[in-house]
Formats: structure tokens, C-alpha cells, sequence
């Protein structure tokens, strides 16, 4: 069995054109992380903007998770919680 640190230390371990794939990938990706960290920023923005208009964050959430739901699956898992809250007495 290779030694584990020659196997770390050996530069051609990856082709050279894989090792250019392997950066660029890795390039590609950390820009999308940098996209990814301004669209959060934002968002936060948008979200202190609403807050500051007397918008519950916590509820507007909430909605935009809702509205990525399918309708059906939506009403489906409507219809199992209503039953759920009904069967202990809360509705």
C-alpha cells in the first residue's frame, strides 16, 4: 500500500487537465457562494424593510414557503393538519 504522505505530496496525482477542471470548478462555485452571500444580503434588506413597515418577518416566511408549495399538496397537507387539530380538540 502507497505511503499516505507521498500520496498527498505527488503532484501528479490528477492529470494537469483534470487539475484544471478540478479549478475551475472550484472557481465557478466559490463565485456562485459570493452571488449566493449578496442575494442573502438582500433579502435581509428587503426583510428589515418590511419589519420597518410593520410587516411580520416571521409570517412573510411563511408565505413564501406556502406559495413554493403544488396547491394540491398544499390543501392535502391542509386537510391531514385540520383533521389532526380537530382529532385534539384545538379546532
Amino acid at each position: 500500500m502507497a505511503d499516505d504522505a507521498s500520496f498527498d505530496s505527488s503532484p501528479d496525482v490528477l492529470t494537469s487537465a483534470a487539475q484544471g477542471r478540478l479549478r475551475t470548478i472550484i472557481e465557478r462555485i466559490e463565485r456562485l457562494e459570493e452571488d449566493k452571500a449578496a442575494v442573502m444580503a438582500d433579502m435581509k434588506e428587503v426583510f428589515l424593510e418590511a419589519k420597518g413597515e410593520g410587516y411580520d418577518v416571521k409570517i412573510l416566511r411563511k408565505v413564501i414557503r406556502i406559495r413554493k408549495q403544488d396547491k394540491a399538496k398544499r390543501q392535502e397537507e391542509d386537510a391531514i393538519l385540520d383533521l389532526y387539530l380537530a382529532a385534539l380538540g384545538e379546532i
